[in-house]
């Protein structure tokens, strides 16, 4: 009897060092993979691929990112070749974690940066160590483009249309600009407001339309929507918290240079 529970207490002892063995080798084994560096292709610097930026403007970047050790970290730096100028840094923290991803982004080029060559660097990093950097040629020009785009509306509310909680309130139209259509702000803001601000409710917001120089829009929201229609819709709340009283709508839209033009404004009435 007694070498019975012997050999049990021996038979468990053993099972225990065996399954610790066989986790701590999983884990090391798990430790020790390797996997391939992250890959990026499809790079595109400017418009078009242009690799020109516009001083005063924003730069459009993108690139699809491929890492089978998960991503940890996208870094764009961006220096003048001869050293001086404008510098650009920054981390982007959107796509840790994430086996692959579409990297789109546009930086905004500061009014007073020099024009001349600059280099352009593209780093991903993953969560275990590997990094891939891409280097590209940039270079800042002054834009001779003063021609901002053009907006028609061929939908909109009537004057101090008056809409009610869950009311739908639309607007629609064309733009169109003589190179590139850089992007579209619908926004609801209040009449005692003379500027979008932080108490603006974004009924639709696009940045960037590649290489199109003409587009239709269509913007819609409910009066009293939680959330508002951003490309990452935002919660409506603090500032631009909703509230009974006088309203215009404002189509704001800008080409690839930063020329800028506002629609009319649009009067409206929302009773909560």
């Amino acid at each position: 009897m007694h070498m019975f529970r012997f050999n049990i207490a021996r038979l468990f002892a053993t099972t225990a060092i065996a399954f610790t063995v066989l986790f701590s080798s999983c884990s090391k084994d798990d430790d020790d993979i390797v996997v391939a560096k992250p890959t990026v292709s499809g790079m595109e610097v400017g418009a078009s691929n242009s690799h020109i930026g516009y001083i005063g403007s924003d730069l459009h970047v993108e690139a699809e990112i491929e890492a089978a050790g998960k991503i940890k970290a996208v870094e764009v730096e961006i220096h003048k070749e001869d050293g001086t100028g404008w510098t650009f840094s920054q981390s982007f923290d959107d796509y840790v974690g994430l086996l692959n991803a579409t990297f789109h982004k546009h930086i905004d080029i500061p009014s007073d940066a020099a024009t001349g060559t600059y280099h352009f660097h593209f780093t991903v990093t993953d969560t275990k160590g590997n990094k891939t950097t891409v280097e590209e040629e940039l270079k800042l020009e002054v834009s001779t483009d003063t021609q901002a785009p053009t907006i028609t509306v061929s939908s909109a509310p009537t004057t101090n249309q008056e809409f009610g909680k869950g009311t739908a309130i639309n607007i629609s139209g064309h733009l169109s600009d003589n190179v590139s259509v850089g992007g579209i702000l619908v926004a609801l803001v209040r009449s005692d407001d003379t500027e979008v601000s932080t108490s603006t409710v974004i009924m639709v917001q696009y940045k960037s339309f590649q290489d199109i120089t003409e587009t239709d829009f269509n913007a819609t929201i409910n009066a009293g929507a939680t959330y508002d229609n951003q490309s990452t819709p935002v919660l409506i709340q603090g500032d631009n918290a909703w509230r009974s009283g006088d309203y215009y709508i404002l189509v704001r839209t800008w080409d690839g240079v930063g020329n800028v033009k506002d629609s009319q404004k649009y009067p409206i009435k929302i009773t909560l």
